[in-house]
């Protein structure tokens, strides 16, 4: 208290100067005027406390808004503190006040009334005279300008009265005032020995020194925001400073202190104690947001302009608002949650309409209608659809939800609710496909109904097969087509064009191929679309699913890589990312992975992956997480693989992920796997996983991975189990291609374990010759490493795997090309050439290394637990080959010789791969070798600085 004084000592040297002229016969009236909670009440008790210890009559009275209209409230309440007064004349005034008040209610003549009251007054002022002839008055009214009028005329006949005397009228009142009260002021104004006081706001300064007390070293540094926040406003800094001491306690405060329970109440007590227009317009303003016209403002709050622009001015002399606006966010918030639901959502729905009347953005609309918490009028489901998709721009899918739920919710039965239906369906899918599942059921019986859009009926059959429902699908794409047949042969027109729903049919087909079954079960098959693979780009349909699903189902069918790679190139080149092409990009990025171009394929998915980068798509993140961590694991990046496997499955729950979660724990599953981590991979293996899962394609990639883990963990016969299994689904849904599934390979390997070699040698052969076949492709690595493990020829064993090391340096599967030297090393030590063996071993185990695939470089160290195979002797030595090279050669030569590609090694030195391609036309020349292949063995052993 003494410090909020210090802030004011002008104005109290004032009243001080008052009293003593008053204690000398010399009466005084003081008018103490400020803003809204600027301290005058607070001012005026400690006035009043110091005129009571000075030994003067104190007579205190308060003007209330409640008792406005009562006859003589203030004046009664003095008469009952004056008790120096003689009984009598206090019963005889008491009395003449009790006449007067009876004549106006008995009568109703109010103006009588007044003319009674006046001619009592004077009895009354000179009762009061004659008190102060013998001692000092000070007549103290709070709020003087909520008194009756009967009391204003009595204070303004005693101010007439008292310039002889020893009385002392101090009265406080607002800054603006009423119309009915401007006379009352300018009389008393008018008086010679009237003085006015304005007590402003807290400076600074004095905020810190209220602050000083509890926070006596952090004032300082409070102070500014503190003022900041409140304006200066003494009530309000009070409040903040309880706040902080509440949440504080007895310690300093290292961050500005939060407004909380104690402000909210001070904002609110500011608004209680201005005229009610004040209120009023202080909802509009928060209901508005930003600084917003007066006209504005006005118009929703129902409140005439010129007393809004009262009001603001009100609000900013008392530190509320600032530039039109709330200085806080909590101000706002505190206003809003203190204001009657049915009123704030009626000023809600106003300014909805007169934001869109003024051509307002969607955005603000529609967050006013948001509040409404009501079904929006027919005008506003458009705004509301507008509005969802610009929060989605601007990465807020929980304000596009929003709208969206409240746009179905607003629109009647009909095609256009089936639309928002659908595109609400693509808004929760982004952060939660689980969450979608119920509108989806719905959208579903819409689509059998004929009430979608063709686009729209592709995006539904996709998220249903996401989760797990195409089968039922299927069926009722089925019955479509036979109501589209039927009324085609009546000549009438069907909700579906037939090449949509025979997409919808290939699109199925080839997610799920066992739903093939319900397109045939009344008859042949319905015709597919033609394969878009030769179409330009202008050429493509509009919807991604069907030229995503051919570039698909061509890396399936074995042949030639280059046709999928073109037609997956244009879907990727052709369509951005967006909810409904997420998955046909998804897709045809995997056909780029199937045709064998795992360097282009994780280009693309680096690409969407940045595109959306900073985008709050959980599901976006994750399904393409998953692709790229596919191609790590293919690359034989296992670490890498299975930590963007694991990212990719905590970004949504397993629900979310439906049958997809097949290729996330198949990637994890296998990486584990080679890594080691049998235990692991193990328990992966107990997870529930969807019912439906296996009759998936990417159902194959978790079943292979199930069958490599049982072979890591001596299960042959079950891992053989799984690689059959797999054979007969590819067989059966006509995509036996080993680029999705190298089954026959893995049953090979798995037939070996069991030691059935004849068994083995008759897949691999079987492989062989499909791969062999017109249709198909020249011999791969992993063949030719199989065959030779499956021949009891040393010599031909040899030779292929001399070409399966061959071909798999030129391509990206290195933990192949590991076990591939790792043979071949077994090989050429049998054949009793040791030097060879030993340097094939040593590069096998580097690359196995830098995989991270223990397993491999344990075997390829027998007895040394996994660590670098132990060379003596002139191996030991450093290569000196490397001495002609210059460092950056070395560095170059050093990581092509362990297997790198041209790309990797380029990331790995920040250069560009043309400088690799450089690099390695020099050290070719200068090491006198040809190929990648004949670099130096001992170059493996070379340390440089940076490459480990």
């Amino acid at each position: 208290m003494v410090a909020r004084f210090v802030e004011r000592e002008k104005q109290w040297e004032a009243l001080n100067d008052l009293l003593g002229s008053a204690r000398r016969g010399r009466g005084r009236v003081a008018v103490i005027s400020g803003p809204i909670a600027a301290g005058k009440t607070a001012l005026l008790e400690r006035f009043t406390e110091e005129a009571v210890s000075a030994g003067a009559l104190v007579l205190e009275a308060a003007g209330s808004r409640a008792e406005r209209y009562l006859f003589f409230g203030i004046l009664r309440r003095i008469l009952d503190g004056a008790a120096p007064l003689d009984p009598a004349v206090h019963a005889e005034a008491t009395a003449l006040l009790d006449g007067v008040a009876a004549q106006a209610v008995d009568t109703g003549d109010t103006v009588a009334a007044v003319e009674a009251g006046m001619r009592v007054l004077p009895h009354v002022c000179a009762s009061l005279l004659r008190i102060a002839r013998d001692r000092t008055i000070v007549i103290a009214v709070d709020d003087v300008h909520h008194g009756d009028e009967l009391s204003r005329a009595f204070l303004l006949c005693l101010a007439r009265r008292v310039r002889q005397s020893g009385v002392l009228i101090v009265l406080t009142e607002g800054v603006r005032l009423l119309p009915a009260q401007l006379a009352f002021h300018a009389e008393l104004r008018r008086q010679p020995h009237c003085t006015a006081i304005r007590l402003p706001l807290l400076s600074a300064e004095g905020t810190a020194r209220i602050l000083s007390g509890p926070f006596s070293a952090a004032a300082a540094r409070l102070a500014a925001d503190c003022h900041d926040t409140t304006g200066g406003n003494p009530l309000l800094v009070k409040a903040l400073l309880e706040d902080g001491l509440a949440a504080l306690g007895d310690s300093e405060p290292f961050q500005p202190l939060a407004p909380a329970e104690a402000f909210e109440r001070a904002v609110l007590d500011c608004l209680h104690r201005g005229d009610p227009d004040l209120l009023a317009v202080a909802r509009g303003i928060a209901v508005l947001g930003d600084a917003a016209p007066a006209a504005l403002v006005a118009r929703i709050t129902d409140v005439h302009v010129r007393a809004v622009e009262l009001a603001i001015q009100d609000l900013t002399r008392c530190g509320l608002l600032h530039d039109g606006a709330f200085r806080l966010t909590a101000t706002r918030a505190a206003v809003l949650a203190a204001a009657p639901p049915g009123a704030l959502s009626a000023l809600h729905q106003r300014a909805a309409r007169l934001l869109h009347e003024e051509g307002a953005a969607a955005l603000d609309i529609a967050r006013h209608l948001l509040a409404t918490r009501k079904p929006a009028e027919e005008w506003a489901i458009a705004v509301l659809q507008e509005a969802a998709e610009y929060a989605l721009v601007g990465d807020d899918p929980q304000l596009a939800l929003s709208c969206g739920e409240l746009a179905v919710d607003s629109c009647p039965e009909g095609s256009r609710r089936t639309a928002l239906k659908s595109r609400l369906v693509s808004i929760i899918w982004r952060s939660s496909p689980g969450a979608a599942e119920g509108h989806l059921r719905q959208l579903s019986r819409e689509f059998r109904a004929g009430r979608l859009s063709d686009r729209d009926l592709l995006h539904a059959v996709s998220c249903l097969a996401w989760m797990g429902e195409a089968r039922p699908a299927a069926e009722a794409v089925r019955r479509l087509q036979t109501a589209a047949q039927q009324a085609e042969e009546a000549g009438q027109p069907f909700a579906y064009a037939p090449d949509t729903l025979a997409a919808a049919q290939s699109w199925l087909s080839l997610v799920s191929p066992p739903v093939r079954e319900a397109f045939t079960a009344d008859g042949p098959a319905r015709p597919e679309p033609a394969a878009h693979g030769t179409a330009a780009p202008y050429d493509m349909p509009e919807d991604a699913h069907l030229p995503a699903a051919e570039a698909l189902r061509t890396a399936l069918r074995g042949g030639p890589g280059d046709a999928a790679v073109a037609e997956a190139t244009r879907v990727l080149q052709r369509y951005h990312l967006s909810d409904r092409t997420l998955t046909p990009l998804v897709l045809a990025v995997m056909a780029l992975i199937y045709a064998g171009s795992l360097d282009l394929a994780l280009t693309w998915t680096d690409r969407l992956l940045a595109e959306c980068s900073g985008r709050n798509a959980p599901t976006w993140h994750a399904t393409l997480g998953v692709v790229r961590a596919e191609v790590a694991l293919r690359q034989g990046d296992l670490p890498g693989a299975a930590a963007q496997a694991r990212q990719a499955m905590s970004l949504i729950s397993t629900q979310c992920w439906g049958v997809g979660i097949a290729l996330p724990l198949a990637v994890l599953i296998e990486a584990e796997t080679q890594m080691g981590n049998l235990d692991e991979a193990m328990a992966l293996l107990e997870q529930p996983v969807p019912e439906l899962m296996p009759e998936t394609q990417l159902g194959l990639h978790y079943l292979r991975a199930r069958g490599r883990c049982h072979l890591a963990t001596g299960r042959y016969h079950a891992a053989l189990r799984d690689f059959l299994t797999c054979g007969e689904l590819m067989q059966a849904w006509g995509m036996d291609a080993a680029e999705l599934v190298p089954w026959r390979l893995d049953a090979a390997e798995a037939w070996l374990a069991i030691g059935n070699v004849a068994r083995a040698r008759e897949y691999v052969e079987q492989q062989k010759q499909r791969e062999a076949s017109p249709s198909g492709v020249r011999p791969r690595g992993p063949l030719l490493y199989a065959l030779a493990r499956t021949s009891g020829d040393l010599t031909y064993r040899l030779k292929r795997l001399t070409e399966a090391v061959e071909l798999l340096e030129q391509g990206e599967d290195r933990l192949q090309l590991a076990r591939a030297l790792g043979e071949l090393g077994s090989a050429h030590r049998t054949a009793g050439d040791y030097n060879r063996a030993r340097m094939l071993v040593r590069k096998a185990w580097h690359v196995a290394k830098s995989c991270g695939a223990q397993p491999l470089c344990q075997q390829f160290t027998p007895g040394q637990g996994g660590g670098e195979p132990v060379t003596t002797g002139r191996e030991a030595e450093p290569p000196r080959e490397a001495e002609v090279l210059s460092e950056a050669e070395a560095r170059v030569a050093l990581l092509a010789a362990r297997g790198h590609t041209n790309r990797e090694i380029a990331t790995k030195l920040y250069v560009t791969v043309s400088t690799v391609e450089q690099h390695l036309t020099r050290i070719y020349r200068k090491l006198k070798v040809k190929r990648r292949r004949d670099l130096p063995a001992r170059l493996w052993d070379l340390s440089l600085p940076g490459i480990a």
